[in-house]
């Protein structure tokens, strides 16, 4: 192994072992980021997570974008492809030359109002779910750029950037908070069978004789099931129950 890729591959090691001892992402990600522009050298890196929530956008430098520049950003990224791709594409690692030409990455709205003001001329761009913010599923995207006199982003870079982002989606997803349960998952077995006869146009006597229990005891699961749908009647579960995305067919006939 060449001294240079021993160095590179030291980099990416000390972004490992930062990972592998987080614990929150408010102290993780101030620490992250100079080595993440260690191990993909540039002269800056952008960590935009999307929705922001809790954890907003942070760039190394801090004062790297001014907030005429990120609202020209927001007033116009979908009109750039690397961005596009970069947000709602697959996200995996991506230089910008592999994209466009400078001469096409120069004609976008975006270079002079955004990429311009801050130096960027080469790019490398990756997202990755990163959990879930507000129980809204969450993807963080990172861009590392350098300026017009730095070389472009090489295969290696983009195999660097590849190996590190499988390994941040998946201490990001365990520091967030976790996803909430579905409310599928959250009826109990015997209300799932409640509602199966429910939306089968049966009567509470009819289901309770069904099952072997009281009218009162029906009353009481279609309670609890009205709250975890988030439905205020016996029609509207019974439509919830109808139109179910992949619920297995209850056991109606089984005691929880």
């Amino acid at each position: 192994m060449s001294a240079a890729a021993e160095a590179g591959l030291r980099r990416i090691l000390s972004v490992v072992d930062l990972l592998i001892d987080a614990v929150d992402e408010d102290s993780l990600v101030p620490a992250l980021l100079p080595l993440l522009l260690g191990a993909l050298p540039g002269d800056s890196v952008i960590w935009s997570p999307r929705p922001a929530a809790d954890h907003p956008l942070r760039t190394l430098p801090a004062d790297l974008l001014s907030q005429d520049v990120l609202d020209a950003f927001d007033r116009a990224w979908w009109c750039d492809p690397f961005v596009r791709r970069t947000r709602l594409g697959s996200g995996t690692p991506l230089r910008r030359s592999a994209l466009q030409t400078p001469a096409q990455f120069h004609a976008l709205p975006l270079y002079p109002e955004v990429f311009r003001p801050f130096g960027a001329e080469r790019q490398l761009a990756m997202s990755f779910p990163a959990g879930y913010a507000g129980g809204v599923p969450r993807r963080v995207a990172v861009v590392v750029s350098r300026g017009g006199r730095g070389r472009d982003f090489s295969d290696a870079d983009v195999a660097a950037a590849a190996l590190l982002r499988t390994r941040l989606s998946r201490v990001l997803a365990r520091l967030a908070p976790p996803a909430p349960a579905p409310a599928r998952e959250l009826v109990t077995r015997r209300e799932s069978a409640v509602l199966g006869l429910l939306a089968d146009g049966l009567t509470n006597q009819q289901i309770a004789h069904r099952l072997a229990i009281s009218p009162r005891t029906v009353d009481k699961h279609l309670e609890h099931a009205y709250a975890k749908l988030r439905v205020g009647g016996r029609v509207a579960a019974a439509n919830a129950w109808l139109m179910r995305d992949g619920w297995p067919p209850p056991d109606r006939g089984t005691p929880a």
